[in-house]
């Protein structure tokens, strides 16, 4: 038989202080008070729930240790599982690259090959240009000159006349009345000897003939 004070007992049966009182007033372990100081008085018979509690605490010790090696082995595959997660990752992210620059090069030699066309057709377009260029130069001057020849006669001729226009302004005519005189005019310039066209515009010599036929 043998005495613990209450913290000895606590840390004896590996419980609380609190329990150590609980079991004194219930009667399970007895007590004497000596100096002041409570006691707990243990037999023999008192030793085995230590030792129980020991065990039980050993038993929690290995199941703690197969828990945390069992945390251990899964961190360790899901650790495997990410690196081989971040390795496709890695490949999918240079593969998209790849392609990238692929079609990026491919764009690029599509233009390249567009700008080497417009170049050729612009160059022929500009060659063609140039050898028409000195012919159509030539046609114009003639068709300057053939136009030039007649209008040299027909200044001579409206030298002594006037504006058909010119003439019908200073006539009292109404101006549907002069519209239907230039009518009957332009119908007949071309047949009428009395009447010089030159471009669009008509003369008329009112000293030299008579117009009084058209004029009416």
């Amino acid at each position: 038989m043998k005495k613990l004070n209450i913290a000895d007992a606590a840390e004896y049966f590996g419980v609380s202080k609190e329990a150590i009182h609980n079991r004194v007033r219930r009667g399970s372990l007895q007590s004497v008070v000596e100096n002041g100081i409570k006691m707990v008085i243990l037999d023999d018979a008192r030793v085995k729930p230590a030792v129980k509690k020991t065990v039980q605490a050993r038993r929690t010790t290995v199941n703690n240790d197969r828990y945390y090696k069992l945390l251990e082995e899964q961190n360790a595959k899901l650790q495997s599982r990410v690196d081989v997660l971040e390795d496709e990752t890695r490949s999918l992210r240079d593969q998209k690259e790849l392609m990238l620059i692929e079609e990026r090069e491919k764009i690029e030699r599509i233009y390249k090959e567009k700008d080497e066309q417009l170049k050729n057709i612009l160059s022929s377009i500009a060659s063609k240009f140039m050898l028409d260029a000195p012919v159509q130069a030539e046609e114009e001057m003639l068709e300057a000159e053939i136009e030039l020849a007649p209008l040299a006669v027909e200044e001579e001729a409206v030298s002594e006349s006037i504006s058909l226009n010119k003439y019908l302004k200073k006539q009292d005519f109404s101006e549907k009345k002069i519209k239907k005189i230039k009518a009957r005019f332009k119908k007949i310039a071309k047949e009428d000897d009395r009447v010089v066209m030159v471009g669009s515009k008509l003369y008329i010599d009112t000293a030299k003939y008579d117009y009084s036929d058209i004029i009416r």
